[in-house]
């Protein structure tokens, strides 16, 4: 047998006195996350477990694990150092359009393709149901899913498997450009194991799509390093421009639109 002691080297045997499990990573520590993680990393697309499922476990098991207060506590400190932010969590904007509202945009317009998007799908307007955010971190995750599928259409990521890494890797890229790193990590949990599952199976199941998925990982992260925050954007303000005109307006940039559908369609 080949002999790899030389790279082994460091490994340090741990005692403890725990009779579970334990390690320093709060996420490894939790058994639903080990189980997600496997079980999504490494399966398959199947019609028995749709793909939204898969989000929807996750953000429910990171608000159990994730230090909540310590976020909130993160926000305020960056809040201080960041006047704009400031104004954007004091506002505490929040949508109330209606599909019915869409409906009254050109269809070449960003709220004209919405409503296309929406309807021809049988899609509600909110991918959760609204709430009343009672901290900051939770007002954050509000604005976050009222925004993603217009961030899917500013951004040039598809509506289908494939097309989400596009969003996905806006936000991760976007964050650390404009927040501390620390903040951007804590807010960044949920994207970073919910585009990796898409990576994963991309290249243990369906490695024809690889190359396509790589670089939908790419062309998100290129307008997340190089537009304006994302995270504060008011979508809303510019349902009656073009997209073109839209992305200008807010400060989206450097957008490739490439049709991820026929690659996304082998996964089903």
């Amino acid at each position: 047998m080949p002999d790899y002691s030389y790279l082994m080297q460091g490994i340090k045997k741990v005692e403890t006195d725990s009779s579970l499990l334990v390690s320093s990573s709060k996420y490894l520590n939790d058994a639903r996350v080990r189980d997600w993680v496997s079980t999504h990393l490494l399966r398959r697309n199947g019609s028995d477990v749709p793909t939204p499922s898969d989000s929807i476990q996750l953000v429910q098991i990171l608000r159990e694990v994730q230090d909540i207060d310590y976020i909130n506590e993160l926000i305020a400190n960056e809040r201080k150092a960041n006047p704009e932010l400031d104004a954007w969590f004091a506002e505490g904007f929040s949508s109330s359009f209606t599909l019915k509202d869409l409906s009254e945009y050109a269809p070449d317009t960003v709220g004209g393709i919405f409503h296309t998007q929406l309807s021809n799908n049988s899609l509600d307007v909110n991918i959760v149901p609204p709430f009343e955010p009672q901290n900051d971190f939770e007002y954050f995750n509000l604005r976050a899913g009222q925004t993603h599928d217009l961030e899917h259409i500013l951004g040039g990521g598809g509506f289908d498997f494939i097309g989400e890494l596009v969003p996905y890797y806006m936000r991760l890229t976007n964050l650390f450009v404009h927040l501390s790193p620390e903040l951007a990590g804590e807010l960044s949990a949920f994207s970073i194991l919910g585009s990796t599952r898409i990576i994963t199976r991309a290249v243990l199941h369906y490695p024809q799509t690889w190359l396509i998925t790589q670089n939908a990982m790419e062309r998100g992260a290129r307008v997340g390093r190089e537009s304006a925050p994302l995270y504060m954007m008011k979508f809303e303000d510019v349902f009656d421009m073009t997209p073109d005109a839209a992305r200008e307006q807010l400060g989206i940039r450097c957008v490739e639109i490439v049709d991820t559908s026929a690659a996304s369609a082998q996964w089903n």
